[in-house]
């Protein structure tokens, strides 16, 4: 059981290292390119960072100079020195990182539930106890998405059994005379369904987004796009929106969601993907084809961008508390009021860091506080960010 919040802005930012491959003429560094995007960009669902050596390590791949297993190699050797500042902060981001990217890179694929398994097993060995072993206890997880509720994952005692069973009604799923539309539906159902068995204790998300990018190519789907670099935790919450009902709130489970993202991934469309679209919350939802945004919608929506993160890192205080105040932004946007409950309810904390964190933000200005709203409101200073 966890009672971690899962928030989709919580430590990983897309940046612009590998923006010189995404126009590349030469299709092996283009796939390379691909393979290391993808990997790196997948981190962010389980909130891992990733180092600029491992960049320098991917651009050598990707330019020729070493083969994706020297790549590797080089990668988890660095990680053998005494280096506990970066072991703590970017080990996992980087190991699994150049881990996907070789197994993207391969051409290999078994269609089954021992290839599920082995996909976990070969990204997080080392690295988990339980790399390639299926849970024997259920979960919970409190998803931002959701408003802290959880969805309802797979029941250990019948996981090996219901990976059988879905991965077989797919086996024997006929595509033919299907429009690509219902061929997207489809396959929304079918890795949403996947990835709710939740078959592992961690890295399920990551597992998934391997073993479904090779099943694509199977298919014969061209997956090489930056879907996965860019969008990872919409992909994530997606399926988190795909396998939850709440009828009393008036919640119903839905693809809708992943299908854009999918038409993005499969059609190179370009649908807006927000993932405070899909926020059960209705205050929050707008239509996501809408382009126009007032000044403090494009505001709350930059953090899924390094900007913020880094206007909190450079006034001084730690990488964990950036983050934190990152998520209230994605939260609460510039003009929500916010308290120290309000803090302790979206970061699943007690009240005591709660004001920790409101004292640290207002000591360098990020918040200001408001009145009108009842003793101790704050909100977050746009003027701050700019």
């Amino acid at each position: 059981m966890s009672d971690k919040i899962n928030d989709p802005v919580e430590i990983t930012y897309n940046d612009d290292s590998f923006e010189e491959y995404r126009r590349e003429t030469d299709p092996n560094k283009r796939e390379r390119s691909y393979a290391w995007q993808t990997a790196i960009g997948l981190q962010a669902v389980d909130g891992l960072k990733t180092s600029d050596y491992l960049k320098k390590v991917a651009k050598r791949n990707i330019e020729g100079e070493i083969t994706i297993g020297e790549a590797r190699a080089l990668i988890e050797s660095y990680y053998k020195t005494d280096r506990k500042k970066e072991k703590l902060l970017t080990e996992e981001g980087d190991t699994v990182s150049a881990r996907i990217s070789e197994m993207i890179s391969e051409q290999g694929f078994t269609f089954s539930v021992v290839q599920y398994i082995s996909i976990h097993k070969r990204l997080f060995e080392g690295v988990y106890k339980h790399a390639g072993i299926i849970r024997d206890y259920n979960i919970t997880k409190k998803e931002w998405v959701l408003d802290g509720d959880t969805v309802i994952y797979g029941g250990w005692p019948a996981l090996r059994d219901t990976l059988e069973y879905d991965i077989s009604q797919e086996k024997a799923f006929d595509y033919s005379g299907l429009s690509m539309d219902e061929i997207i539906r489809h396959l929304a159902v079918f890795v949403s369904r996947l990835w709710q068995i939740h078959a592992f204790e961690e890295g399920n998300t990551r597992t998934t987004a391997v073993f479904f990018i090779k099943y694509l190519r199977s298919l014969g789907f061209d997956v090489a796009n930056d879907s996965f670099e860019k969008n990872s935790w919409y992909f994530r919450n997606a399926m988190v929106r795909a396998n939850y009902n709440n009828l009393q709130k008036g919640v119903r489970e839905t693809t809708e969601f992943l299908e854009l993202f999918l038409r993005n991934l499969l059609l190179d469309e370009n649908n807006r993907l927000q993932n405070r679209t899909m926020h059960i919350n209705g205050t929050l939802k707008q239509d996501h084809k809408t382009v126009k945004q007032d000044f403090n919608d494009t505001k709350q929506d930059s953090c899924d961008t390094k900007q913020d993160f880094d206007a909190l890192t450079k006034a001084g205080i730690s990488v964990r508390s950036a983050n934190n105040a990152v998520k209230l932004i994605h939260r609460f946007g510039y003009n929500i009021p916010f308290g120290r409950i309000d803090i302790a309810g979206e970061l699943g904390i007690t009240k005591s860091p709660a004001s920790e964190i409101l004292n640290k933000l207002l000591s360098i200005g990020a918040i200001v506080p408001v009145s009108g709203f009842g003793k101790g409101k704050y909100k977050f200073n746009w003027q701050f960010f700019k």
